[in-house]
This record gives C-alpha cells, sequence and structure tokens, in this order.
C-alpha cells in the first residue's frame, strides 16, 4: 500500500508538468501552421499575378490582330501565303548539305 501511495503525488506532479506542457506544444505547432498558410497564400498571389501578366499580353497580341484585320482592311490570305512563301524559303536554306555554301547555291 506504501507504494500506491508514492505513486499518487507522483503522477499529480507529472500531469501537473504535463498539461502546461502539452498546451505550449500545441500553441506553438499552430503558430507554425499559420505561417505554413501565409506562405502558401503569399505563392499563390505571386502565381496570380504572373498569370495576370501573361493574360494580359495575350490581350494585347489579340489586339493587335483585330486592328490589322479590321482597320487596315489587309488581304488576310495573301498575307498568309506570302508567309508561306517566306517559310518555304527558310526551310530550303536551312536544308543545304555539309560542304556547299548558301552563296554557291544560288
Amino acid at each position: 500500500m506504501s507504494d500506491v501511495g508514492i505513486l499518487i503525488p507522483i503522477a499529480g506532479i507529472v500531469m501537473g508538468c504535463g498539461i502546461p506542457m502539452m498546451a505550449i506544444r500545441s500553441k506553438t505547432q499552430l503558430k507554425i501552421a499559420e505561417l505554413r498558410a501565409g506562405e502558401s497564400a503569399q505563392q499563390t498571389a505571386e502565381r496570380a499575378a504572373q498569370y495576370a501578366s501573361g493574360v494580359k499580353a495575350l490581350e494585347d497580341r489579340v489586339q493587335v490582330l483585330e486592328r490589322i484585320i479590321t482597320d487596315r482592311g489587309y488581304d488576310i490570305a495573301t498575307q498568309i501565303e506570302a508567309l508561306r512563301d517566306q517559310r518555304r524559303v527558310e526551310d530550303s536554306d536551312a536544308a543545304v548539305p555539309l560542304g556547299i555554301d548558301r552563296k554557291e547555291r544560288v
């Protein structure tokens, strides 16, 4: 019985120290979780800003294309064919065999 009597005060001391330690630990874990959430929100905001700038660049390009089509009245089919012809010339220049200069071929 005397052994059981000693365990009761020891249990009280352990519980008296353990409860505040658990409270401190849980507060620390809560702060860590809040900091991680803040970092995540900041990263999300940075990505949103990058996407917004990309969207803005695409909108600007579309506006230029709309202006070309509507304001200047170009014949789009003629321009497309001219670009295709230009691409064919560039592709044929790129396919020069080794040992032959482009100037010699022309």
